[in-house]
Parts: structure tokens; C-alpha cells; sequence
């Protein structure tokens, strides 16, 4: 596989498009963080790391509304790839959706929102847009 965060958003996708409740992903550090920042703004119910064999798992709570079952997650978009990586500076932070959406940004200081990096004034790689 050559690019692991491309994997974790379409498997999240597929899972979306397929109403499941639950989807399990193979774990890794920055698939950690990103699954951290989607808790954190709301976007998945829940996660719990599973350490079964080497790699161990993210099994992954997707949000639905209980009214009109629509996910919390209308998309995500890979943005930056191996092949061609997408970097900014914290003056020129992307607006997802003028604001309602995330930009989830690579920095030095760790994984990190497009807000949280503009507030703190630093730049990294763009990884994906969730809105």
C-alpha cells in the first residue's frame, strides 16, 4: 500500500456509503491522530484501538442523525498524495466550506485542524478535507 491515509479515508467512505455502524481500520500513528481530530470536532461517535498482532486495529463508531439517518461526514477528500504533496503556510490556512468544515494539517507540532494551526501560527502539509 503506498498510501495509508488514502486507505483510511476510503474505507471510512465505503463504510459510509454502506450505512455500517462500525468499520475497523489497521492502526497507525497518524491514522491515531486523525481519528482523534474527528472525535474531537464531532464527526465519529466513537473509537477504540485494538492491539491485536503486530500492526493492531481503529474500529471506528460512524455518527449517524437518529431521525433521518444521515452521517455526520457528508465527504472526505485526500488532498495532499505521495506523488504530489500540498503544503501551506499559516497565512494562506484553507477554508473548508468557508469554515463549517476541517482541514486536517501535518505540522512540526503534530497533527493538527486548520484552526488550531492558524491559531498557533504554523504551517504543514494538508492531509484531507472532512466536511
Amino acid at each position: 500500500m503506498t498510501d495509508p491515509i488514502a486507505d483510511y479515508l476510503t474505507r471510512l467512505r465505503n463504510a459510509i456509503g454502506a450505512k455500517h455502524r462500525v468499520v475497523d481500520v489497521p492502526a497507525s500513528n497518524l491514522k491515531k491522530e486523525i481519528t482523534k481530530i474527528l472525535f474531537e470536532n464531532g464527526y465519529i461517535l466513537n473509537y477504540k484501538f485494538v492491539e491485536d498482532g503486530p500492526q493492531g486495529t481503529i474500529k471506528v463508531a460512524l455518527k449517524y442523525d437518529p431521525i433521518n439517518k444521515v452521517n455526520a461526514i457528508k465527504k472526505l477528500q485526500r488532498i495532499s498524495s505521495p506523488g504530489m504533496r500540498k503544503y501551506t503556510g499559516y497565512k494562506d490556512m484553507p477554508r473548508v466550506i468557508n469554515g463549517l468544515g476541517i482541514a486536517i494539517i501535518s505540522t512540526s507540532k503534530g497533527v493538527m485542524t486548520n484552526k488550531k494551526a492558524a491559531e498557533l501560527k504554523i504551517g504543514g502539509e494538508v492531509l484531507c478535507y472532512v466536511y
